[in-house]
């Protein structure tokens, strides 16, 4: 499970430091066990970010089974993924 609250955190931090491999480290760091992942938005298509940003989007990631799937629910959440939005 993740918390609204430990996503505000989380995004507080992403704003603060910038959205990069380096800040996901940090999440990583700050944050275990929760699993993080950063890629690009568009590597992400036809999926509804938990929040969305200028430039980036929130996913939450459900790891109870052997394959990893996005979620849009907390409660089963077990990780994020940071997406960088680059403007078109």
């Amino acid at each position: 499970m993740i918390s609204k609250i430990q996503l505000e955190e989380i995004v507080g931090i992403i704003k603060s430091l910038g959205v990069s491999d380096e800040t996901v480290l940090v999440l990583r760091r700050q944050f275990a066990p929760i699993h993080f992942s950063y890629c690009m938005d568009d590597d992400l298509p036809n999926n509804k970010p938990v929040l969305e940003y200028d430039n980036f989007n929130v996913y939450l990631i459900d790891g109870r089974e052997h394959c990893l799937c996005l979620t849009l629910d907390y409660e089963i959440a077990t990780g994020i993924v940071v997406a960088e939005v680059y403007p078109d």
